[in-house]
């Protein structure tokens, strides 16, 4: 799976999570040069609370598109670590 933005592949893995239609990148799997972390903090009921990387590619900013738990509910281990997006990234096969 690769997650696109700006016409960049910004992760790449064959091992992702899927969870609430949303596929969950290792973190070693993310390109961090377009990563910046983010102040912002939001808890989901069942997973834990999550904290979020904007992504920069070619100047161009997209605030809080990537999210991950740090730490996880038991519920939610697998995806402890792991990276998932929104605000317009795309995931492809």
């Amino acid at each position: 799976m690769k997650a696109i933005w700006n016409n960049t592949v910004i992760a790449e893995s064959d091992d992702t999570v899927v969870i609430e239609n949303n596929h969950y990148f290792p973190e070693e799997s993310i390109k961090k040069e377009f990563f910046k972390p983010s102040e912002t903090h939001t808890t989901c009921p069942w997973k834990g609370v999550a904290s979020y990387y904007s992504i920069e590619v070619d100047g161009k900013q997209n605030t809080d598109a990537a999210w991950y738990y740090p730490e996880t509910s038991e519920l939610a281990k697998p995806i402890k670590g792991k990276v998932a997006f929104w605000k317009g990234v795309t995931i492809e096969a």
